[in-house]
């Protein structure tokens, strides 16, 4: 403790910018963790949360022993993992393409069209896809049957939407994570390009023994993070572009839609919590699992 304070005094300063963090994770991920008790109590709104009664696993029974926790959590976990590795690959991809592009203006101006609609919600992108898609008057079809085309029902197929939520979460996060990549990039050392260069390599060389080699710890430490969240959903995307439409359950259902829907109807929140922490506990083994063979393999890469 005394080592503690003395290091807090030397970097006071440091500690003072590290403090608004500090606070923000504090209120809004460390105290709400108090709350996880409700999936194992009925709550009641007379008594609150710490008086409610206990009823254990009790909540945990509805998500079980409806026969879809398997289904979604399948769904969950392919779906994120599909987002994964499609948005990682394009955004390697794209990185390395505009730190190869030498018109400045033309590289900000793809900079900010591929970031643009990272801050569209998906509110905004479900209106978008209703629009395009619809059977009746979406562009979608209207193009299908200028070609002389059967018009296709997106919203009663459940096969399109496996395609299209995959698309959507790229088109929405590629751009983002691009910019990631591309600094890793730029911090390339250029003298090893120069030296390469030197050497007679060609692009694809370059690319293949420099640039690749160079963003693995950029691309294992956002694997890890984007595996700490893989048992959830992009609720967002899932609810605003499907909505709620029986008809393709079975392809986009996942466990945050399906809990959403549960508590429209039931208002259970025992129920709610308890699937939320089946969530973080499945999450948590993930990572711990994951982590565990990273660090295995390459001590260096691993976050813990």
């Amino acid at each position: 403790m005394a080592s503690f304070i003395k290091e807090l005094k030397r970097k006071k300063v440091l500690f003072l910018m590290l403090l608004p963090a500090f606070i923000y994770i504090l209120i809004f991920a460390y105290i709400p963790m108090a709350g996880s008790i409700l999936a194992f109590k009925d709550f009641r709104y007379n008594l609150g949360i710490f008086k409610s009664p206990w009823v254990w696993f009790k909540n945990f029974r509805f998500f079980f022993i409806s026969g879809d926790a398997l289904h979604v959590t399948m769904n969950t976990f392919m779906y994120n993992l599909v987002f994964i590795v499609v948005n990682n690959f394009l955004e390697i991809t794209f990185a390395i393409i505009l730190s190869e592009i030498t018109g400045r203006y033309f590289k900000k101006i793809t900079q900010s069209t591929m970031f643009l609609p990272y801050f569209i919600s998906w509110v905004i992108a479900g209106v978008i896809v209703y629009n395009f898609f619809n059977y009746e008057f979406g562009a979608f079809n209207g193009i299908m049957k200028s070609l002389g085309l059967p018009p296709v029902d997106v919203y009663n197929n459940a096969n399109w939407w496996r395609v299209l939520l995959v698309f959507f979460s790229a088109w929405k996060n590629v751009g983002y994570g691009t910019i990631i990549y591309l600094s890793a990039v730029m911090g390339i050392d250029h003298e090893m390009f120069n030296a390469a260069e030197i050497d007679g390599a060609n692009l694809y060389q370059r690319i293949r023994h420099i640039i690749l080699p160079s963003l693995v710890p950029t691309m294992v430490l956002l694997f890890l993070l984007a595996v700490s969240n893989i048992f959830r959903g992009d609720f967002g995307l899932f609810y605003q572009l499907v909505g709620t439409n029986p008809l393709v359950y079975d392809a986009t259902d996942i466990i945050d839609t399906y809990v959403f829907r549960s508590l429209m109807t039931s208002s259970d929140i025992g129920m709610a919590a308890a699937a939320g922490f089946y969530q973080s506990v499945m999450c948590f083994v993930t990572i711990i699992i994951v982590n565990r063979i990273v660090k295995k393999i390459q001590p260096d890469y691993a976050l813990f």
